[in-house]
């Protein structure tokens, strides 16, 4: 192409050359779930009254709670957080670190590291990726030396928390949406990439790296291992 004389060179797009390791946390990784963390947050946050009134709802809702991450992770996700109203920002930090301590580290699986230490000697970068609350997992993810966390955020006011996650929300369809992104941003090969997930909500998020990997798998997801021919691991 030629401008006032002068050849102008377009430039080629550089190739995506590094390669990532994407976790899912809840279920592949460690034992404990997003209910867990808030019924900890609720046992914990500070009045005897709001202990109460929080530690009785959730129980009382569990059985809906599952029910949505069962039949839509999505809505889950959106009223699940909604408990979350009101707890203040420092206090929630403060407890993210005990949580991890009391419960999460615990709760890690015996080979869950092993598996991070393989994929990180094959040159990947580590990255979680998970519809948990990011103040709840940023101490599992330095514990388990991740060199990124991509998780909800929850939406802040005042210092208090509105009970709303910060858009896009991380789950299903938006994990590979996010991945994607992700790779794209940081000169990533989505084929020479690897997945790791327990459930086939993360179908979506398999599906687009190169080596995908059913770890833990619920009973839809170690169906669809099979039949593509996927890796089945157990790391509990």
């Amino acid at each position: 192409m030629k401008t006032h004389g002068h050849e102008m060179r377009v430039s080629e797009p550089k190739p995506l050359t590094g390669k990532a390791a994407f976790f899912d946390i809840d279920g592949t990784l460690i034992s404990t779930n997003v209910v867990h963390a808030y019924g900890y947050y609720a046992m914990n946050e500070g009045s005897v009254t709001g202990i109460l009134g929080r530690s009785l709802s959730t129980i009382a809702q569990i059985p809906l709670f599952g029910a949505l991450n069962f039949v839509d992770r999505k809505i889950f996700n959106e009223y699940f957080y909604r408990q979350y109203e009101g707890l203040t920002e420092d206090r929630l930090l403060t407890l993210a670190e005990d949580l991890f301590e009391d419960v999460i580290k615990g709760a890690i699986f015996s080979k869950a590291q092993d598996l991070i230490d393989e994929a990180r000697r094959a040159g990947c970068r580590i990255v979680l990726v998970t519809g948990a609350l990011d103040f709840t997992m940023r101490p599992l993810s330095r514990h388990l030396g991740a060199d990124e966390l991509i998780a909800n955020r929850m939406q802040f006011v005042g210092g208090k928390a509105t009970g709303k996650v910060i858009p896009p929300i991380i789950e299903g369809a938006n994990k590979a949406n996010v991945i994607r992104e992700y790779c794209e941003t940081q000169g990533i090969s989505l084929m020479k990439s690897f997945a790791y997930t327990d459930s086939a909500s993360d179908y979506a998020m398999l599906t687009i790296v190169g080596r995908p990997t059913a770890v833990n798998p619920d009973f839809r997801l170690r169906s669809l291992a099979r039949s593509y021919n996927w890796p089945i691991l157990d790391v509990r």
